[in-house]
């Protein structure tokens, strides 16, 4: 089953899932969502904290 809402799978998480989740909002492959992350951390900004936030914010999906 696919959706469309912002939710943190339980399966194809590394960290915390909040990558895979943002890849499965926008269609996306989650490793690619994730190196965008990484290269972002080079660039200065609040990047970090968006992701801690957004670990706390995205409800665990149960399937």
């Amino acid at each position: 089953m696919t959706t469309k809402t912002l939710a943190r799978p339980k399966r194809n998480r590394m960290i915390a899932g909040v990558c895979a989740g943002l890849a499965e909002r926008w269609g996306w492959k989650p490793n690619t969502v994730r190196l965008l992350f990484v290269l972002s951390c080079l660039l200065p900004g609040p990047q970090f904290i968006l992701y801690i936030a957004l670990w706390l914010i995205m409800p665990d999906r149960d399937y």
